[in-house]
């Protein structure tokens, strides 16, 4: 484990309860960026250029359905890519399979 890590581990475990609210948000906002960063930097490796790819959050967005839904239904979509563990949409294919839908 990073030291910086070891160090945040070592307070969570002596911070009083009503502080842990507090360090939870701050993780995730942590694990947020994080993640942010990762899916930019596989955007364009892996994907053809030119074409926008959404995640999880912004399908669920523009199709006004939860996150579990995404999920549940992204093996029956041919816009849908994984990269890693990573999956993303095709904005284009999207709203070709929104504009059949409707």
């Amino acid at each position: 484990m990073r030291p910086l890590l070891q160090k945040v581990l070592d307070e969570a475990q002596s911070l009083a309860p009503e502080e842990l609210a507090a360090l939870l948000g701050e993780l995730r906002t942590i694990e947020l960026i994080a993640q942010g960063r990762m899916q930019a930097a596989i955007r364009p490796a892996n994907f053809s250029r030119g074409e926008e790819w959404l995640t999880v959050e912004e399908v669920s967005e523009r199709m006004h359905k939860s996150r579990d839904w995404i999920y549940r239904h992204s093996a029956a979509w041919p816009f849908t890519r994984r990269a890693g563990r990573t999956l993303l949409f095709s904005s284009t294919g999207l709203d070709v399979f929104l504009k059949k839908s409707l």
